[in-house]
């Protein structure tokens, strides 16, 4: 990897920023000091300082995203605001994307990353990986609603869905439930409760895989993820 390369996905700067600090003679590479943008970097075995600073190479970066309403899950748009545009600036340089989707008014966990292999195994149809949601909806549910979904509902364009666990929360107005689905058709969860009857009034993603939302993280805030925590995101072995 060129040490320019090298320099600007560590987040020091942009290409041109960092072959103006290399021709300064602000870097070095195992202990000498590098004039050659050029010069090739090991990231897994050579040393890289700015400033006398050790620069640490990470290849991935995963941020959990408290996901606001009013945000689409996508990179950019230009008209409606994108979930990107609630990403520090330090973390951008990674180009993260979200995995999978959220609808628009759909607020809660959302995954950000690089990493395409884990996306395609957390998205795989194969993997079956749980997605738990909290539902205020605009009727209590029924014994009847929870053996419906246990089965799996028949969706408006006649797709079955698998067995998803449905359990109710408040049967007291707010109505309100958890859902856990195994997969991730378009509004699903809004559409098997319109399958039986009722209608979601409000839809949050608590958890993804084993890895819950954390509660500190207020609308529309990200952080990265801890190492135990990517560990619970990682198991796709179902």
């Amino acid at each position: 990897m060129r040490l320019d390369r090298f320099l600007a996905e560590c987040g020091v700067g942009t290409r041109s920023e960092v072959k103006k600090l290399i021709r300064k003679g602000a870097v070095s590479l195992n202990g000498a000091s590098q004039s050659k943008a050029d010069a090739v970097v090991l990231p897994e075995r050579d040393e890289v300082f700015v400033f006398g600073e050790k620069v640490i190479y990470r290849e991935f970066i995963y941020l959990m995203l408290n996901k606001p309403a009013g945000y689409i899950s996508a990179t950019r748009d230009g008209k409606t605001p994108a979930v990107l545009e609630l990403v520090p600036e330090e973390h951008l340089h990674f180009e993260p994307f979200p995995v999978g989707r959220l609808d628009i008014d759909t607020e809660g966990f959302l995954l950000l990353t690089n990493d395409g292999d884990l996306a395609h195994r957390l998205l795989s149809p194969k993997k079956h990986i749980p997605k738990t949601y909290i539902a205020e909806i605009e009727k209590p549910v029924s014994p009847e609603d929870i053996e419906a979904f246990s089965n799996g509902v028949v969706l408006d364009d006649g797709y079955k869905t698998m067995p998803a666990k449905l359990t109710p929360i408040s049967n007291n107005s707010p109505y309100l439930a958890e859902i856990v689905i195994n997969e991730g058709k378009f509004h699903q969860v809004k559409r098997m409760f319109e399958s039986v009857g009722n209608k979601v009034l409000y839809l949050k993603r608590t958890k993804m895989n084993d890895l819950e939302l954390d509660e500190n993280l207020e609308l529309g805030e990200v952080r990265e993820l801890t190492e135990d925590e990517l560990l619970l995101l990682q198991n796709t072995d179902r």
